[in-house]
């Protein structure tokens, strides 16, 4: 990894391979404005941030992502006690692991949360690994014919997996290929296939099979950063740019996360 400065508050990062970055030795309670400013802009350029061997509690990681925008919270999900603007990722009680595929967050409401925290309470003692693709490579790598055909193109994605009531969003379209407000870079914006339910102007199947077809684009092995959590460890990472997922394969021992969301008000 290559060492450099984040902007000009003389913060030592690492740049990962083959993206994201990792930031050791700073406390999310001592960033000044500057440095989040700094963050906002690795997250758009980078994908994601990991802090290393954080000390701080869940009311001081509530007030960090507070400082990145509004926090939202995804309906159907677990709240911690203790602060019910974080919800709960655990594997102690279940029988079977969780099932988890690359996907963005909430991208079923009309506005999606930009970020998404984790904050690691228990390590297991293997295993339990959190992966990320890199969307803007998605895109970049698209053939042009295939940037031209879809430029208009509207994605339908819907919820899946939660209890909602008739009140609450279900669905929401989406375009496609979003431009991201801060690095101005495209990205193919996609959720895993079974939530991704039409193509605006297009024959359901032939959306089905173009939707595979990106979606497996966007998570080939060579392009996915696989992060190994450790004791004290946030993650946190920008749903405009980035899919994700849980590895929960030949996990030993308890995982526990505290998850945080916060929404983009550039929509």
């Amino acid at each position: 990894m290559e060492p450099g400065k984040m902007n000009r508050d003389n913060i030592d990062f690492y740049q990962l391979a083959p993206f994201g970055v990792e930031i050791q030795g700073v406390e999310i309670t001592d960033l000044n404005d500057q440095a989040i400013d700094s963050l906002k802009n690795a997250l758009a350029n980078q994908g994601f941030v990991i802090f290393r061997q954080q000390s701080g509690n869940d009311a001081d990681f509530v007030a960090f992502l507070k400082r990145l925008g509004p926090v939202t919270f995804t309906v159907g999900e677990t709240p911690v006690p203790h602060q019910p603007s974080l919800n709960i990722v655990s594997n102690v009680g279940r029988i079977r692991p969780p099932r988890s595929v690359f996907h963005t967050d909430t991208s079923y409401v009309d506005q999606p949360p930009a970020f998404t925290a984790l904050r690691a309470l228990t390590v297991p003692l293997s295993g339990g690994e959190t992966l990320f693709s890199n969307q803007y490579w998605a895109y970049k790598t698209l053939p042009e014919w295939v940037k031209e055909e879809l430029v208009d193109a509207e994605v339908l994605h819907v919820v899946s997996g939660l209890t909602l009531t008739e009140d609450q969003e279900t669905q929401s379209w989406h375009p496609l290929f979003r431009q991201h407000p801060i690095s101005g870079h495209w990205a193919l914006f996609l959720t895993t296939p079974e939530r991704c339910q039409r193509i605006s102007g297009m024959l359901p199947e032939v959306a089905e099979r173009i939707i595979r077809l990106l979606y497996q684009h966007s998570i080939r092995h060579y392009r996915l950063y696989r992060h190994q959590w450790q004791s004290g460890d946030i993650v946190i990472w920008d749903n405009r740019c980035t899919m994700h997922r849980a590895d929960h394969t030949n996990v030993v021992g308890d995982r526990v996360l505290h998850r945080g969301l916060v929404l983009d008000t550039t929509l």
